[in-house]
C-alpha cells in the first residue's frame, strides 16, 4: 500500500543527500523553476554545513563560518528540507524515493548525492576510534580533546594531518601513525611527503611512518612490532567508502564503487543524476573519467546536475582543486589527482612548488606556503 501526505503528491527535483552536491543541485534547479517543488532529503538531523571548515577551524577552536544556509534561506526559496530522513530505495519504474518510515517521495528528476561514510580502522578495537567526517564527530571530538593529554591519528592522508595539526594546537601531544613511510604518499609522492613531515613537526606533531596499527586499546594503539602508542583520545582517518547502495540496489551502473555518470552529470536511468564522492564521472578537460572527493568539485557538479535537470546545457569541464592546512602551513592543488610520471619540487622562501608530469603535460600543481608564527 503506497501513502503520500498532502505535501508529497507533487513531483518535482528530489536530492538524496544535504552536502555540497545536493544542496547545489538544489538550489541550481530553484533558481531557473521557480514553481516546481523541490525536496532535499537528508540522514543527518542538521541543518547543511560546511565539512572542510571541522578540521580546519572549528576542531581548531577558531570561528568556522559552517551553515551552508539558514533554515530561513530553505523557507524562502520553497526548498523542503527533510532532515533525519533515511531512504530505503529508489523505485526507478514508478520514478519515487521511498523512505525507511514508507513514505514515497515522487520525482521528475532524482540527484543521488548520498556521500561517502568514514571506513574504521579493520583491527580489534577499531570502530572505537573516533572518526571526523560529520559535525557530530567533531564536536565530540572536540569536547574529548579537552580532556585529554596524548592523542593518536590513524592514518596521514588530508583530514589526518589536519586534525593531527588542530589537536596539537589545542594543547594535545599528538602522534600521527600511517603504514606509509611519508604523509601524503600515494597523492603527491615522496620528496613532498617529507616536507610535510616538517610541517607536522614544526606544528608540535609527531609523526611514526612506516607503522601498521594492529589494535586499539583504551589507551592507545598497539604497532605491528609490539610498541604502544599512547592516546588519551584515538582517531581514525583511514579513509571513506561512497554510499552507493541505493543506485546499486536501483540497477544503476556501478564502476569501482562508484556511479558511473557523464560529464552532466547523467547516470545509467532516466532522469537520474549524481554528484559528489559517489561519483566516477567523465571531465572534459580531462578528457575521461575522474574520481574527485573534494567539497568544491561535489558543489560544481552538484551544480551540473542542477542546470542539467532543468534543462540548461552544462558539463563538468573544470580541473579539481582543494586545499589541506597543517598548524601555520597551507597545501593548495589544483590537477587530476591520478598516475603521473614524475614530480618535480622547487623550494621557495615561504615553502615550495611541486608539479607534476605525465608524459609532456602537467596534470597537477601543489603549492605550500608557511605563514609566520606571530
Amino acid at each position: 500500500m503506497r501513502w503520500y501526505s498532502s505535501d508529497m503528491v507533487a513531483a518535482g527535483l528530489v536530492a538524496i543527500g544535504s552536502g555540497p552536491a545536493g544542496v547545489s543541485a538544489a538550489e541550481t534547479f530553484r533558481a531557473r523553476h521557480r514553481n516546481i517543488p523541490v525536496r532535499i532529503l537528508s540522514s543527518d538531523p542538521a541543518l547543511p554545513y560546511a565539512k572542510p571548515p571541522l578540521s580546519k577551524q572549528f576542531l581548531c577552536g577558531r570561528p568556522a563560518d559552517l551553515d551552508l544556509h539558514s533554515e530561513g534561506w530553505f523557507e524562502r526559496n520553497r526548498i523542503d528540507l527533510l532532515r533525519g530522513v533515511t531512504v530505503h530505495r529508489i523505485d526507478v519504474d514508478a520514478q519515487e524515493v521511498v523512505t525507511a518510515g514508507g513514505a514515497r517521495y515522487p520525482y521528475w528528476h532524482l540527484v543521488i548525492a548520498s556521500g561517502a561514510a568514514p571506513v574504521p580502522p579493520a583491527v580489534p578495537g577499531g570502530r572505537n576510534a573516533q572518526p571526523l567526517r560529520s559535525f557530530a564527530d567533531a564536536v565530540a571530538l572536540k569536547m574529548a580533546a579537552r580532556h585529554a593529554g596524548t592523542a593518536v591519528v590513524i592514518g596521514a592522508g588530508l583530514i589526518g594531518c589536519e586534525a593531527a595539526g588542530c589537536l596539537a594546537a589545542l594543547g594535545v601531544a599528538t602522534t600521527v601513525v600511517a603504514p606509509e613511510p611519508v604523509p601524503l604518499l600515494r597523492r603527491f609522492g615522496v620528496d613532498v611527503g617529507e616536507r610535510v613531515v616538517k610541517m607536522l613537526f614544526d606544528a608540535g606533531v609527531r609523526f611514526v611512518g612506516s607503522a601498521d596499527v594492529t589494535a586499539v586499546v583504551e589507551s592507545g594503539v598497539v604497532l605491528a612490532g609490539g610498541e604502544n602508542v599512547d592516546g588519551d583520545v584515538v582517531v581514525a582517518a583511514t579513509g571513506v567508502r561512497p554510499d552507493v547502495r541505493l543506485a546499486a540496489e536501483a540497477g544503476l551502473t556501478i564502476r569501482a564503487g562508484r556511479i558511473v555518470v557523464d560529464e552532466q552529470m547523467r547516470t545509467s536511468a532516466r532522469n537520474i543524476y549524481a554528484a559528489g564522492d559517489v561519483t566516477l564521472a567523465y571531465n572534459v578537460a580531462a578528457g575521461r573519467q575522474v574520481v574527485s572527493e573534494h567539497w568544491r568539485d561535489a558543489a560544481l557538479q552538484g551544480r551540473v546536475a542542477g542546470l542539467t535537470a532543468a534543462g540548461v546545457s552544462a558539463q563538468w569541464d573544470t580541473a579539481s582543486g582543494f586545499s589541506c592546512t597543517i598548524g601555520t602551513s597551507r597545501l593548495a592543488y589544483r590537477g587530476w589527482g591520478g598516475p603521473y610520471e614524475r614530480c618535480r619540487v622547487v623550494d621557495q622562501r615561504d615553502g615550495f612548488v611541486a608539479t607534476y608530469h605525465d608524459g609532456g603535460d602537467i596534470v597537477g600543481r601543489l603549492v605550500a606556503t608557511t605563514s609566520p608564527v606571530s
